[in-house]
């Protein structure tokens, strides 16, 4: 994921980084109240993954384990839908 992060721009990189920082400081719950991040589980091929808004264009996609773990899988661009 560090890898990864590299080649995000500056400000998703901050708010990747505000978003792990409130989640070590104050866990995953007291994230998961911030609607702002719009925090939901996702469906299909990513059932047991959750995403989190980072921006409009930009979500974090984790796993949460019975362990309390948290794993970054990815973080996506996300695209306008054309309708």
């Amino acid at each position: 994921m560090q890898k990864q992060a590299r080649y995000l721009p500056d400000h998703i990189r901050r708010a990747l980084r505000t978003w792990t920082l409130l989640i070590e400081e104050q866990g995953i719950w007291a994230m998961r109240k911030v609607p702002g991040y719009h925090d939901e589980p996702l469906k299909g091929d990513r059932k047991g993954q959750r995403s989190s808004r980072l921006s409009r264009g930009y979500r974090v996609v984790y796993e949460e384990y019975d362990s309390g773990e948290i794993v970054i899988v990815s973080v996506k661009e996300v695209m306008k839908h054309a309708y």
